[in-house]
């Protein structure tokens, strides 16, 4: 599996711990920025990161920004995305089983790096289900169509 992975100033501390355990897991990722403290904008890696899974270049993205929320947003606005933002161990493994989310958005100033360990490992190996789960999947996908 390959991920990209993307936060803003917010996120970048959880984006390590994420790193850290995509290291032990031994999946590879492309960290797509951002890589200071300084005040940056989180449409300016959370589009590029699902960019990368929308054109296949990556299996799934991870998004992290103070709040998960403008993450998600701006994730979802890129055609065949399917972000869920997360801050529990339950949605983590339903979005994947019934929504196939190929985006994780989450949130720093949220969640500590314990939980969003935890909820990032359900998330990135938990399959879908398929079933009468990919039919309302396709429903999505011919409305974005």
């Amino acid at each position: 599996m390959k991920v990209a992975i993307g936060s803003d100033h917010g996120g970048r501390n959880l984006k390590e711990e994420i790193k850290s355990l995509m290291d032990e897991l031994g999946i590879t990722y492309t960290d797509v920025g951002c890589d200071c403290s300084d005040s940056v904008d989180y449409p300016d890696y959370g589009i590029p990161a699902a960019e990368m899974v929308a054109n296949g270049e990556v299996d799934r993205g991870i998004v992290i920004c103070g709040t998960g929320i403008g993450m998600s947003i701006a994730a979802n606005k890129v055609k065949g995305i399917r972000c869920a933002l997360v801050h529990d161990l339950f949605s983590a493994k339903a979005t994947r089983e019934h929504n196939d989310s190929n985006v994780l958005s989450m949130g720093e100033r949220v969640i500590g790096p314990g939980l969003a360990r935890e909820i990032a490992k359900v998330w990135l190996t938990t399959e879908f289900e398929g079933g009468r789960h990919a039919t309302r999947i396709g429903k999505i996908a011919s409305y974005e169509n």
